[in-house]
């Protein structure tokens, strides 16, 4: 069976909601990412942008600033076998990560906040997640609404798909999120992960980033994200349970421990089955 891949989550923002201002000076974002793929991790997710509940958004020269070095020195001194992503809405932020080294473009907008991008996207021959999301990241926790969250959210993603792959991006380039926390009440994100094997029957893989998110800590009864540790991890058990392949989380040889024993479970039992 593929290895489950884990992606680190490497911000280089001075307000994200778990790791905001940590990582970004470049000697310590350039570790950061190193040691995570030491423990673990098979893609290094960049981001230049908050994208917190309340956050204003960031301009791509800012995003620029933040990230390119940072991918273009990871992209020397990393094993080929990790890769990087960038995450960004902003096509000309892609295609100066893409050209510093960035292999993967991680869209919360799923194309929709440039219309350059998927072409930029088909023309590189990288591969896109695209995420749902409900709103903006300023106001997306505002009230949102859904009258059946998990047909709304698989309609969007078969749409965006339909639209990516219509733009000559291959099927086997995209990957799909259903956006955890992202314009979704509390219940909102537990009917999804409940439903994730609707997501993966979609045919594309599924990509599943609950890391220390806040809707688990009014479960848990935990008022601070690095508290959330062990939360995330049943996620990421659950997930691979139910076929996602891709994990986006800060704490990577954590939940890489789980994600293999997880999978070697799987496994085994899928082998129960066929003796």
């Amino acid at each position: 069976m593929a290895r489950i891949k884990i992606m680190g989550i490497l911000n280089i923002t001075p307000d994200s909601f778990s790791d905001g201002g940590r990582y970004d000076v470049l000697d310590r974002a350039v570790a950061h990412g190193l040691a995570m793929a030491g423990q673990g991790a098979d893609i290094i997710d960049i981001g230049g942008e908050s994208t917190r509940p309340g956050s204003s958004r960031v301009p791509a020269a800012e995003q620029c600033r933040r990230v390119v070095e940072v991918i273009r020195q990871l992209r020397a001194d990393l094993p080929k076998s990790v890769s990087i992503s960038v995450d960004t809405t902003l096509a000309s932020v892609a295609e100066s990560a893409i050209a510093s080294g960035a292999e993967m473009i991680n869209d919360i907008s799923a194309g929709r906040d440039d219309s350059k991008m998927f072409n930029l996207v088909a023309e590189a021959g990288v591969e896109m997640v695209l995420m749902h999301m409900q709103g903006e990241p300023k106001s997306m926790q505002d009230n949102p609404r859904y009258d059946n969250v998990v047909d709304e959210v698989a309609a969007f993603l078969t749409e965006r798909l339909r639209t990516a792959q219509s733009a000559g991006i291959a099927v086997e380039s995209l990957l799909i999120d259903p956006g955890i926390g992202f314009g979704k009440r509390r219940q909102h994100n537990l009917v999804l992960l409940a439903n994730l094997p609707r997501f993966v029957a979609l045919g594309a893989r599924v990509v599943l980033g609950a890391s220390r998110k806040r809707f688990m800590g009014n479960i848990c009864n935990a008022d601070q994200p690095l508290q959330l540790l062990p939360a995330t991890i049943v996620t990421t058990a659950l997930g691979i349970w139910a076929g996602v392949t891709v994990f986006r989380v800060h704490d990577v040889a954590e939940n890489r421990q789980a994600a293999d024993v997880t999978w070697a479970i799987r496994g085994t039992t899928q082998a129960a089955r066929d003796i």
